[in-house]
């Protein structure tokens, strides 16, 4: 799979992770946003008991996940969320916040899902930012091909996975206990990682990280932008992105065990507007998603005014704006 996580190994070892200044220190990151959460109200009324309590079963190599509690979600389609306990949470935390430094540095700059400086508003502004580009500001035909991954999260090899985790970590006992992190869950037999977890969305950039240096160090992808896994590359050459297409959907199957979902691997022309994390980009202007302007509509309270008018910054919408304010109002 090529050498994309290469370089040194790091000194980062299974204490570094587990002392309990990390602990602790990955607990005030996981309570942000959550205080009032039932379950998190009742791990901080106990909270050095429950940290120290955490602290000596990794000590002693016994901490064993707790199981998940499963519920639905739509966002905006239907999810299953595989939600893991609070202690579980703390300690997963505590993980990604050590592997995050380390793995971090090797991704590609134009990879935007679960990382810092990224999200899905710098990866829009990209979009537009690269569509400009190629199209020589919008002076010549240009396409892009959309790529979408079939079940992306239930088809990641833990055995992979692992492998890839392991060109940069040398101690065998905080690779024990990431696999035991790693294959705590299944979705068939040795794959499939839980939505919900701060590990897995650093999982999955690692994972994906292969294909994003194939297509930027392989096939030479000047214009490609990834969110998790969904991606897009612009280019002036309907033939070259089919041919593309055909040679990533080759590797995603050999190396990673992954499949293109067929449907949504389209090439299109740019000028006519591209669907992209929420947003359409079209040649001059970026405008809100035709589905989540009905759904912001539909769901408008007192409670998310300020998120959907958060939204709303980052396009063109002031006469949407004051439709919405109308209809809040109108509430």
């Amino acid at each position: 799979m090529g050498k994309s996580l290469g370089g040194r190994r790091h000194s980062c070892d299974f204490y570094d992770v587990i002392s309990l200044d990390n602990l602790f220190a990955a607990w005030r990151e996981f309570r942000r946003g959550k205080r009032r959460k039932p379950d998190v109200v009742a791990f901080e009324l106990n909270l050095e008991d429950n940290i120290f309590e955490l602290h000596r079963k990794l000590v002693e190599r016994n901490w064993r996940n707790d199981p998940h509690v499963v519920f639905k979600v739509n966002d905006p389609k239907p999810r299953i969320i595989h939600k893991a306990s609070v202690f579980d949470r703390v300690l997963f935390q505590a993980v990604y916040r050590k592997l995050y430094q380390i793995f971090d540095p090797s991704f590609i700059h134009d990879s935007y899902s679960s990382r810092l400086k990224k999200g899905t508003h710098a990866g829009v502004k990209r979009f537009a930012v690269f569509a400009k580009k190629v199209s020589v500001n919008h002076r010549k035909s240009s396409f892009v091909l959309k790529c979408d991954i079939k079940r992306f999260f239930d088809s990641i090899d833990h055995q992979i996975l692992l492998s890839l985790i392991a060109r940069k970590i040398d101690d065998r006992r905080l690779l024990s206990l990431v696999k035991e992190i790693v294959c705590s869950f299944e979705y068939s037999h040795r794959k499939g990682l839980p939505l919900g977890n701060v590990t897995s969305q650093l999982f999955a950039n690692i994972y994906l990280n292969e294909l994003d240096q194939f297509i930027k160090h392989k096939l030479k992808a000047r214009y490609y932008i990834r969110y998790c896994d969904d991606f897009v590359i612009l280019h002036q050459s309907r033939e070259i992105l089919l041919e593309w297409a055909e040679e990533i959907k080759k590797f995603c199957r050999e190396f990673l065990l992954l499949d293109l979902h067929e449907r949504k691997t389209t090439v299109r022309k740019i000028h006519r507007g591209t669907d992209f994390l929420g947003y359409v980009v079209l040649p001059y202007r970026v405008v809100l998603r035709t589905r989540t302007k009905n759904k912001m509509f539909r769901m408008i309270n007192n409670r998310n005014l300020f998120s959907y008018l958060g939204l709303l910054s980052h396009c063109k919408s002031w006469r949407l704006k004051q439709r919405l304010m109308e209809k809040f109002f109108a509430v």
